[in-house]
């Protein structure tokens, strides 16, 4: 699962998993119980950079475990890295929210350090438009529609998923 904070790719991911019978696994809970710290932590002692570089890796050795839905955090799929990781080891769905609905879902939100600033809905919408162009190449585009439930997208997700006989089977 990849796409911005908010787009619901813990919530789809966890109950997509329970569906399919099959582990559902988090990078950046992975990665905060690795470094014993939040994410938010790790950026304000480490920087993004430190950051990026251990997401990179948790997010290979996640990969290489046992089939599994992963939800990335919201900056993983930029790195060309990951993408191509993603892809070759698994299928990289976007849940792809529009601004409004991923505003309403991370704006009381404090632990979203790339929101932390003056102006967190203007630097949203800056990552929104300089994130979108590279979520567009995952290989699955699944429009969030915020009067789904949970349940609901879910379906929604699944359905999308039978396209793929790569990953479901027949």
């Amino acid at each position: 699962m990849v796409g911005m904070m908010g787009a619901g790719k813990t919530a789809i991911g966890a109950a997509l998993a329970k569906r399919l019978g099959v582990p559902f696994l988090d990078s950046d809970t992975e990665i905060e119980a690795a470094a014993n710290m939040s994410v938010a932590e790790i950026f304000t002692r480490y920087g993004e950079a430190f950051f990026r570089e251990k997401e990179t890796q948790v997010i290979a050795r996640l990969l290489d475990g046992k089939p599994a839905v992963l939800s990335t955090g919201g900056g993983a799929y930029l790195a060309e890295g990951n993408r191509k990781m993603i892809s070759e080891r698994g299928t990289a769905v976007w849940l792809r929210a529009d601004l409004e609905l991923l505003w309403e879902r991370v704006r009381h939100k404090t632990t979203r350090p790339l929101v932390n600033t003056p102006d967190p809905k203007s630097t949203l919408r800056q990552l929104y438009e300089d994130r979108t162009p590279i979520y567009q190449m995952a290989d699955l585009i699944i429009e969030a529609d915020p009067a789904f439930s949970i349940e609901d997208m879910t379906d929604h997700v699944f359905e999308n998923l039978k396209t793929r006989p790569d990953v479901l089977g027949d």
